[in-house]
């Protein structure tokens, strides 16, 4: 994480993300780890002077291993959230994510030896799409959005679970 755009002051945590919507089937693509208790998206830290577009094209083939095209921006995504356990325990954390809609290849086939920024293992998940209410998966604006995200429209979205 040496070059993302990220920094920590006292308490409070700060990063430039991109995010991508891979569907395949009927099914989105998530990242479980060991530490963490939810699944997340695929993506990342933007690297200083990286373009977001770049960033996700890189990210996606980090951890995947699968060469995914963009299809377009869909949602610029504001996420302010404290984390009272896994890898951002105690942090006051404030991200911005440009989530991208990815091109599907109509295959679930990856070939993903990922691990996240605190060196845990990484494991992705194909979720089926009307199944995503049983988990705890973020962002969760996917269970509702999806309509809008495929619309090519850009969204964009505020979340604020700060003190939940």
């Amino acid at each position: 994480m040496n070059n993302d755009c990220c920094f920590t002051r006292e308490n409070k945590w700060f990063r430039y993300r991109v995010g991508a919507i891979i569907i395949e089937d009927d099914c989105v693509l998530y990242v479980k780890n060991n530490i963490d208790n939810f699944y997340y998206s695929v993506g990342g830290g933007v690297k200083l002077g990286e373009k977001a577009e770049d960033a996700i094209i890189r990210e996606v083939f980090e951890e995947t291993g699968v060469h995914y095209e963009i299809d377009h921006l869909a949602v610029i995504h504001e996420n302010f959230f404290d984390n009272s356990d896994g890898s951002l325990s105690g942090l006051n954390c404030h991200e911005i994510a440009f989530y991208y809609l990815m091109k599907s290849k109509g295959s679930k086939e990856l070939n993903s030896d990922s691990y996240n920024s605190f060196g845990a293992k990484e494991e992705m998940c194909f979720l089926p799409l009307n199944e995503l209410n049983k988990y705890t998966v973020y962002p969760d604006f996917y269970k509702d959005r999806l309509d809008d995200i495929r619309s090519g429209e850009i969204l964009h979205i505020i979340t604020d679970d700060r003190n939940k």
